[in-house]
């Protein structure tokens, strides 16, 4: 879910190219999340290989990391540990989700109703073991660094950014903010046109990057306030908020009280909540701060053997996107070579 800060972001609209010589730090669950949800065949069934082995997410983590790492962009996967306990009623409320989709899509699918029942596919998706395993096997292939987080990855990845080992996160989700990313970047993995739900319309999907600290300083608001605001809103902590606040109201709230605590219309919903102990979970999450992170070149011939042999991925495909990096790669060279003669 995450919070719905767009009202008081001002996004900004870039290219993928603008981001060369960045460092993005990725919430490694909201992406497999996205690859899940939307690499699927028309009737929403997901891709496998002849044993059954979903390879939905593997299709999206190689074209799009090839296609991110082509542009001189280094990435970090940060893999999800164990959720808070404060995320116990959100995690129920997914669950009750995923489990009602799949009724409706079963349904849809036995009448013969492709597109609804694609519709009710994507929001069935569940991230198993065997996927994250393979999931690092390909990231290792790939040379690309990836960690394990203690708690929630998104706070893992956002506090890369306030050490200075990334420099950005890369995640759908604002809560990024809440947990002190200081540069949030959106629609980096994901690309083209979205449809939007329930109508046949399509829009562009545009990269867009959030500074933090413009929108502390153009709302005229501390992080700790945001995080108050967030948790009005709604967050993955108290996914329910508060009955008839949305944005606009949150913020007039926060700049006139100053706290939660301190807004007299709010006080009997209030009492049922911890909220100290969400802003807690926002400024001093559990997170770990790695000290081998380490890129490698892709290994081509491991990549083929597992993509290929193992999980029946094109070779043709997966050759013709791996030719990608390497003439960026030998450009680079080419580059050097000039500069040394």
């Amino acid at each position: 879910m995450g919070v719905d800060l767009r009202g008081l972001t001002n996004p900004k609209k870039i290219s993928l190219n603008d981001l060369s010589g960045r460092v993005i730090a990725i919430d490694a669950y909201n992406v497999l999340y996205q690859f899940l949800s939307s690499i699927r065949n028309y009737s929403g069934e997901l891709f496998t290989d002849k044993n059954g082995n979903v390879t939905s997410h593997l299709s999206g983590l190689l074209y799009r990391n090839i296609n991110l790492m082509s542009l001189g962009i280094k990435l970090i996967y940060v893999i999800d540990g164990k959720p808070s306990a404060l995320k116990s009623k959100e995690i129920e409320r997914r669950k009750a989700i995923k489990k009602k989709a799949t009724i409706m899509y079963e349904q849809s699918l036995s009448q013969g109703k492709n597109d609804e029942a694609r519709k009710y596919a994507q929001a069935t998706s569940i991230i198993k073991e065997d996927m994250i395993n393979d999931a690092k096997k390909l990231l290792d292939l790939l040379g690309i660094a990836w960690i394990q987080a203690p708690s929630e990855g998104e706070a893992t990845a956002s506090y890369l950014t306030t050490i200075g080992k990334a420099t950005d996160t890369g995640s759908q989700d604002y809560d990024s903010l809440l947990f002190g990313a200081q540069r949030l970047l959106r629609n980096i993995t994901t690309s083209g046109k979205r449809k939007l739900p329930g109508k046949p319309v399509y829009v562009n999907v545009e990269p867009e990057e959030i500074n933090l600290n413009n929108v502390l300083n153009n709302c005229k608001i501390t992080r700790e306030q945001l995080i108050d605001i967030g948790i009005l809103l709604g967050t993955d902590f108290n996914p329910d908020g508060f009955k008839g606040i949305g944005p606009a109201t949150a913020i007039k709230f926060i700049q006139k009280y100053s706290k939660i605590e301190n807004i007299p219309q709010i006080q009997k919903e209030l009492s049922d909540i911890d909220y100290e102990s969400i802003r807690k979970e926002f400024l001093n999450p559990q997170v770990i701060n790695p000290t081998n992170l380490k890129w490698n070149p892709i290994n081509q011939d491991g990549l083929i053997s597992f993509l290929c042999d193992e999980r029946d991925f094109s070779i043709d495909r997966v050759k013709k996107s791996l030719e990608k990096v390497n003439s960026v790669e030998n450009s680079k060279t080419d580059r050097l070579d000039k500069w040394f003669q």
